[in-house]
């Protein structure tokens, strides 16, 4: 469905990987939630049939599993996913609800290596409408900065950022998830109106 205008989407999403990883990242100190990057790199086409738009471009596909919900193992994270011609970098900011935070950069090279570099520290980005809090791993405050914010609710937000990690200047997808106010109960009350379930006849 559309927003803020409800109608039906129809079309298709092609993935074709260019670099493909199995290897798994564990995300707690318990071992209970996981995450992978499947294709760190890849081509992504866009073909809608309604409405009549199409589009291609650099993309990326991930996957995450875990043994509860997100909610009871982190109070929040920041991610952020940046590609170029060498390769794609993740930066991981994640508040564990046991243990230390943790922090990571992870970079997939073109020919399928992976390179765990030295994360610095985060630098505090503007927050949001609905009073998120952003912040980014940069080798300096003054080289990160929102370029756009693409979504904004009373729990997540994505955005379009520019840093600098290691020498290396990332124009990166970004999303800072507050888990605490996800697990509100007026949070909640309003998901079935962000995310409509979709009854199916028997």
């Amino acid at each position: 469905m559309t927003c803020p205008r409800p109608a039906h989407l129809r079309g298709q999403v092609r993935v074709a990987p260019q670099v493909r990883n199995d290897r798994t990242l564990t995300l707690d100190p318990a071992g209970r939630h996981r995450w992978c990057a499947l294709a760190p790199c890849a081509r992504v086409e866009v073909a809608m049939a309604k409405p009549r738009v199409h589009w291609q471009g650099s993309g990326y596909l991930d996957t995450n599993a875990g043994d509860e919900p997100l909610e009871a193992g982190f109070s929040g994270w920041h991610w952020s996913r940046a590609s170029d011609t060498e390769g794609t970098t993740v930066l991981y900011d994640l508040a564990p609800r046991q243990g230390p935070a943790y922090r990571t950069a992870l970079r997939f090279d073109r020919r399928g290596g992976l390179h765990e570099q030295a994360t610095p520290e985060p630098a505090a980005l503007p927050g949001t409408r609905w009073g998120i809090q952003r912040r980014t791993p940069a080798d300096a405050p003054e080289h990160a900065r929102v370029i756009e914010t693409l979504e904004d609710t009373p729990f997540y937000a994505r955005s379009l950022i520019a840093s600098q990690v290691d020498g290396r200047p990332l124009e990166a997808i970004h999303e800072s998830l507050d888990l605490d106010r996800f697990a509100r109960r007026w949070v909640q009350a309003l998901l079935p109106f962000r995310m409509p379930r979709r009854r199916t006849r028997r």
